[in-house]
């Protein structure tokens, strides 16, 4: 799997040529062995004609875009002209088609990016766990034997890049939707602060905590998809001094479902970085402890998606995922106080983070307390399945509560489960969020050969 610099320099040289890279995501994307048609629910038939044109305009000099013939894949919730967003869902089948691209399609067009089709993923966004009863579940590239789940709901964006039928994959996070595919597939995921990314033309989950990132093989990767899709000047991030750099380690809260193989594979990230010469500097978020007792009157993302949905629900709910239509419907039940109760609390979870994050370039915590389980034990009663869908998102969730901005990074060593590590700051330091994971990276990355 080679990172976006790797390819663009090859592009650059003439090592290889997009119409090269768009046949090899093709032919990976159509293999009946592989996991193509439960990662797509669509590709689009104009790509080996798209990269002709890029490869004929660079021959000219007249391609330079951060993006240029590069193979990129699309969540299933993004609009694109002509096409109806169906969210993973078959219900919005007769729904009218989008009469416009959503702002972050136009900005990969502009950026040169091969749009290679839209990826699967969880029902209108809304679990962590990756199935999908109406279109199949793509399989966690590690220990496919067993067939894992790939983590939600941004499955099909991972598994598109895990398994090189894409270089970056475009994806959401309302409550860890990017980062915990990301780890879960041994992938790098960056959710940005919200209002860096329009999110105009693309089917809601929670209007609070929806934003919108990328999947892809590197930190570098994803520094230069969130600079196409927030409009700003691609660059790779500068690199620190470590020496300089203090990160806190968060020790209340988050570790409280680790499994082994996440402790074990945290705590030698730590070691690894701190022999580096990072100081790590033990953390405590004290009011994060009360997420259970406000979880008890509901949730954000239920509530507004509800109102999103309820209509929907009423004509067609026969049609929905009958355990994420249960999940909607839980919107429903909620009252307007504990709403607001809920809201409240978000923005003294949000003004607390700033004196907590302070003393820090960046807070670390494992993104997700478990590896990822196999596909069979999750489907099989609705237990396991909430209860699996509550630890996946424990942690990553409280970056999207805080308005955060927060990286996952493989820390697991070559053969072993995958594993992320987060990097997280609070809202609006993503430039030093994405300086601080590069760093990072560079110390774990090894580890991983």
């Amino acid at each position: 799997m080679k990172t976006l610099q790797q390819l663009s320099a090859a592009l650059k040289c003439g090592e290889t040529s997009s119409v090269a890279l768009v046949s090899e995501a093709l032919e990976r994307i159509t293999d009946r062995s592989g996991e193509g048609s439960r990662t797509f629910l669509k590709v689009y038939e104009n790509v080996l004609e798209h990269a002709r044109v890029l490869d004929r305009l660079r021959e000219l000099g007249l391609a330079p875009a951060p993006l240029a013939g590069i193979p990129v894949s699309i969540k299933d919730l993004f609009d694109v002209v002509g096409e109806t967003t169906l969210g993973g869902s078959r219900v919005l089948a007769t729904a009218q088609p989008a009469f416009a691209d959503a702002p972050v399609v136009q900005r990969l067009r502009a950026a040169g990016a091969v749009l290679m089709g839209r990826t699967n993923m969880t029902e209108f966004a809304f679990s962590a766990i990756g199935l999908n009863p109406h279109y199949g579940t793509p399989r966690n590239p590690y220990d496919r034997a067993t067939g894992r789940i790939p983590g939600g709901s941004s499955s099909g964006a991972a598994v598109s890049v895990s398994d090189s039928m894409s270089v970056i994959g475009i994806g959401s996070d309302t409550g860890g939707s990017i980062r915990i595919p990301a780890a879960l597939c041994g992938l790098t995921g960056f959710k940005p602060t919200q209002r860096r990314i329009s999110r105009e033309g693309v089917l809601p989950l929670s209007q609070t905590l929806d934003s919108i990132g990328a999947i892809a093989p590197s930190v570098a990767c994803c520094a230069i998809a969130d600079a196409v899709l927030s409009g700003e000047e691609p660059a790779v991030p500068a690199t620190l001094s470590i020496g300089e750099l203090r990160i806190g380690v968060l020790r209340n809260y988050v570790p409280e479902l680790l499994d082994d193989v996440v402790g074990r594979a945290f705590e030698r990230a730590l070691s690894a970085l701190s022999g580096a010469g990072y100081r790590l500097i033990d953390v405590t978020f004290p009011d994060l402890d009360r997420l259970p007792q406000f979880a008890t009157k509901g949730n954000i993302a239920a509530a507004e998606a509800y109102v999103w949905h309820r209509e929907l629900i009423t004509s067609c709910g026969d049609g929905y995922d009958p355990r994420i239509r249960d999940r909607l419907m839980r919107g429903a039940a909620m009252s307007a106080s504990d709403y607001i109760d809920l809201l409240n609390f978000r923005r003294l979870l949000s003004a607390q983070s700033i004196a907590v994050w302070a003393p820090f370039d960046a807070i670390v915590m494992p993104t997700v307390p478990i590896i990822a389980p196999a596909i069979v034990d999750v489907e099989r009663d609705d237990q396991t399945w909430h209860k699996t869908n509550f630890a996946l998102a424990r942690n990553s969730i409280i970056i999207n509560l805080i308005d955060g901005c927060a990286l996952s990074i493989p820390c697991h060593r070559a053969g072993e489960a995958p594993v992320g590590l987060m990097v997280a700051g609070v809202t609006g330091t993503d430039p030093k969020i994405l300086q601080v994971g590069m760093a990072m990276e560079a110390v774990l990355a090894p580890k991983l050969v």
